[in-house]
């Protein structure tokens, strides 16, 4: 997935059709009736036991260095205490590390501590005592994942769906819920497939998941029989202003970037609505290149483009983080005509490195989500996994044990 596909390059020079185009494509499949439904709860035919995966584009070392890679992984190592473990901390931390993580300080949980928390409710109990409520609930024919905004829960709809699969968790991989019964993660694919509906709040981490498992198909069907097809997916991540989604509506903008690069390779979305993605991604490029500060960061407002900063709001440092690290996370796996010009990026990127180093132990677990993000995307743009360049730095830099 390294190339985009070239016939869809036309689209560019016709972006007005193709919006009209979009826009004909989301009237169709608003108007789906259930006369092509399946019969319901009918499961899925995933084609494949593992996962895809989004390949990074670049290998920058210019832009990020080793020393400058190592030092930000080593502030997001998920250094958490077993004690009322978070899930959501838990989520960030294996999307970026992967199951297969270790780690030379003993204090750091490897990658399969994090996947055993989220999927085997004895180690979830474990953490949070017997009378919590537990994250994973026995479903009909599967398994559902708890979601809240309580700190036991996930909190983010299908988030945990898709931080195990971007970790490379295996279908086949058990899952232990309350009842004490023997699941799979395939269970609970196929539930979030049966339970998903195009007009819920939050679809990015759903279009993430899916898009990693279910390709060359491009589509399935619902518990309650409609088909849905990663058009209509697009189109709900289209919808709507700039402002919409979580994080400052940058989780979508990765969302819809995986989708056209996975799309490239196994054609599961119409030529109208690639190329809506990337007209709505291009525009996006002037946004970030008008909104940036001087010193590099992204503020949360971005949307705003050149008002964002003659007029600034009263951003947290969190925020700022948030914005500029998932903005250089869905660059890195775009190709370079939807990049803002080299020196934005250079600035962003330097302002993400200098800002996490400088963070205390406390402060990176307060914010620990965000900062693994930044991890995530400066490993991207050196093409490699965290795991594996951490390991391999370890290897000659030996790192004291955390008392």
């Amino acid at each position: 997935m390294n190339h985009p596909r070239q016939s869809k390059a036309v689209f560019w020079a016709v972006q007005a059709a193709c919006l009209l185009g979009f826009g004909l494509s989301w009237a169709r499949g608003a108007a789906i009736t259930r006369h092509d439904a399946a019969p319901a709860g009918l499961a899925a035919e995933i084609p494949r036991d593992t996962p895809l995966r989004v390949t990074p584009l670049y290998n920058d070392p210019e832009l990020i260095s080793d020393d400058d890679l190592a030092a930000v992984l080593s502030q997001v190592r998920p250094l958490f205490k077993m004690k009322d473990l978070k899930p959501n901390f838990v989520e960030h931390a294996l999307r970026i590390w992967g199951e297969n993580a270790v780690f030379q300080d003993p204090a750091v949980l490897s990658g399969a501590q994090l996947r055993d928390f989220l999927t085997d409710h004895g180690q979830y109990i474990a953490s949070w005592g017997a009378a919590a409520t537990p994250l994973l609930q026995d479903a009909t024919g599967g398994v559902a994942v708890r979601v809240a905004g309580e700190q036991g829960a996930s909190v983010h709809h299908d988030h945990w769906l898709a931080c195990l699969t971007e970790a490379g968790v295996a279908r086949h991989e058990p899952i232990f819920t309350p009842s004490g019964r023997a699941h799979t993660i395939d269970d609970a694919l196929q539930q979030a497939l049966r339970d998903f509906r195009v007009d819920e709040r939050e679809v990015e981490w759903s279009a993430l998941a899916f898009g990693l498992w279910l390709p060359p198909r491009a589509g399935w069907y619902t518990g309650d029989g409609r088909h849905v097809t990663f058009d209509l997916i697009a189109e709900r991540l289209l919808r709507g202003t700039t402002k919409w989604g979580v994080c400052h509506g940058t989780h979508r903008l990765y969302s819809m970037m995986a989708l056209a690069r996975l799309d490239d390779e196994f054609d599961i979305l119409s030529d109208e609505v690639h190329a809506a993605i990337l007209a709505h991604l291009k525009s996006v490029r002037q946004l970030l290149i008008d909104s940036q500060f001087p010193d590099g960061h992204w503020p949360s407002n971005w949307q705003d483009g050149a008002l964002a900063v003659a007029k600034p709001v009263e951003d947290a440092l969190y925020k700022k983080v948030i914005s500029t690290g998932h903005h250089l996370e869905w660059l890195a796996i775009a190709p370079e005509e939807l990049h803002p010009p080299r020196e934005n990026l250079r600035k962003a990127a330097r302002w993400a490195i200098e800002t996490t180093r400088a963070q205390t132990p406390a402060a990176i677990r307060e914010f620990y989500t965000f900062f693994s993000h930044v991890g995530g995307a400066l490993a991207l743009w050196r093409s490699v996994r965290p795991a594996d360049f951490y390991r391999e730095w370890e290897t000659h830099h030996p790192q004291p044990a955390t008392k």
